[in-house]
């Protein structure tokens, strides 16, 4: 999976616009302006890194000179002292790209090393873990780049992606089987229909309506089991509401083909990396 390089040079730009503004007060009166120095990235935790070409650009576009060698990749599993790259460029843009570079970087990795955590607990139950749309506005390719990087799948990218009935387009249109069928006889013959279902009786009504997917909304584990059952493979089923580290592993195991989960993006914890200049 790669990354548009349109798209992020665009948000680069934007956060290095945010973050310097016209002058960084501390680095032009302090640094001379023809220094050069070395630079490192070193991992303060255990996790998987993400972002490393990103952070790698934010000093290409200050500093078109600069040198950067990755020593790990996007994906790879990192240890806590583990340098993931260093690079050689003019001091002061090294300075002035540090944060830019870092807040990427780091949220990234967060992602990725969130998702992998999750992959993880459910190894071996043929359930696969997903992202949603709970991203940060104007960080969602680089967010579901990460949930990639950390071995999950993606949920659409956007609304034209699917069509997904929720519980308030399914209250506004007069009931699950009466809105699927306005909606697939107006959609396009490649959009996949999912509808959102709350009990037994919404997802019986879903399968009737001849669903793609079937999300199982907020249900418990003893609920979304019997739900499995009954739909037999006749749509897919995916699990997402209310799903934590400590339930996740039991909500797997009820036969689910996907379990989404929005705090992968929208309440992730920063991976902890740091810049080092080497004197």
């Amino acid at each position: 999976m790669l990354l548009p390089s349109f798209y992020v040079d665009d948000l680069i730009r934007a956060a290095i616009r945010e973050d310097i503004n016209y002058i960084d007060q501390a680095t032009a009166f302090v640094i001379d302006e023809n220094a050069v120095s070395n630079a490192y990235f070193v991992a303060k935790a255990e996790g998987v890194v993400c972002g490393m070409e990103v952070a790698k650009r934010v000093f290409e576009l200050l500093d078109p000179g600069v040198r950067f060698e990755t020593l790990k990749q996007d994906g790879d599993r990192v240890q806590k002292g583990d340098i993931l790259a260093r690079f050689t460029g003019r001091t002061q843009y090294l300075l002035m790209g540090e944060r830019t570079a870092l807040n990427l970087l780091q949220h990234m990795s967060g992602v990725a090393t969130a998702t992998a955590e999750a992959v993880d607990v459910v190894a071996g139950t043929g359930c696969s873990i997903a992202d949603t749309r709970k991203t940060t506005p104007g960080l969602r390719a680089l967010e579901k780049y990460a949930v990639v990087c950390g071995g999950g799948r993606n949920h659409r990218f956007n609304l034209s992606d699917a069509a997904m009935l929720k519980d308030n387009h399914i209250d506004a249109g007069g009931g699950i089987e009466k809105t699927v069928a306005l909606l697939r006889s107006r959609v396009g013959h490649t959009v996949k229909i999912e509808v959102e279902t709350r009990d037994m009786e919404e997802v019986r009504q879903a399968v009737a309506a001849g669903a793609d997917i079937i999300m199982l909304d907020n249900m418990s584990a003893d609920a979304m089991r019997e739900a499995v059952g009954y739909i037999a493979g006749r749509a897919l089923t995916e699990a997402s509401g209310n799903i934590t580290a400590e339930n996740i592993r039991e909500k797997a195991e009820t036969g689910v083909d996907i379990i989404s989960m929005g705090a992968l993006t929208h309440s992730v914890k920063a991976f902890d990396i740091s810049m080092k200049i080497e004197l």
